[in-house]
């Protein structure tokens, strides 16, 4: 039986309050669990020692035993210096803009070069009315 530790919401609606749980792996997210190793209250603020409870002994017990820990709960181990704090997972892959975006920011950058090649180039001069133009060739 793959075990892991995860999370399981508790609580009313928009009053969110998490357990934090060993389960097997196919159970559903609220469903059965096999042990209530701690708890989670999100709503509570991030110094408050009351917002991540664990029960560090049973919690080393599931992982000497095989169990997995979710990211989340892999982060809160970290924290209470359980385990090796986690990297985060980047994927600069799917933060760039996709295809249209990228059309679009590409018809941008080239209005942008014509209105700069529009503005560097020398503005015809202007002729005093009814005078000749100081670029005309003189007529004699």
């Amino acid at each position: 039986m793959a075990v892991v530790i995860r999370m399981a919401r508790a609580g009313a609606k928009k009053q969110p309050h998490f357990r934090i749980v060993a389960a097997d792996k196919r159970s559903s997210r609220d469903g059965k669990f096999l042990e209530k190793l701690g708890t989670y209250d999100p709503r509570l603020k991030k110094d408050d020692p009351k917002r991540v409870t664990l029960n560090v002994e049973r919690i080393e017990f599931w992982l000497k035993n095989g169990a997995v820990p979710s990211e989340r709960v892999a982060r809160f181990l970290g924290a209470a210096k359980i385990r090796p704090v986690p990297e985060r997972r980047n994927n600069p892959e799917k933060a760039k803009p996709k295809t249209k975006a990228q059309e679009r920011l590409k018809a941008k950058e080239e209005k942008a070069k014509a209105a700069a090649e529009a503005a560097a180039a020398p503005a015809p001069a202007v002729t005093p009315a009814g005078g000749p133009s100081p670029d005309a060739p003189a007529q004699g």
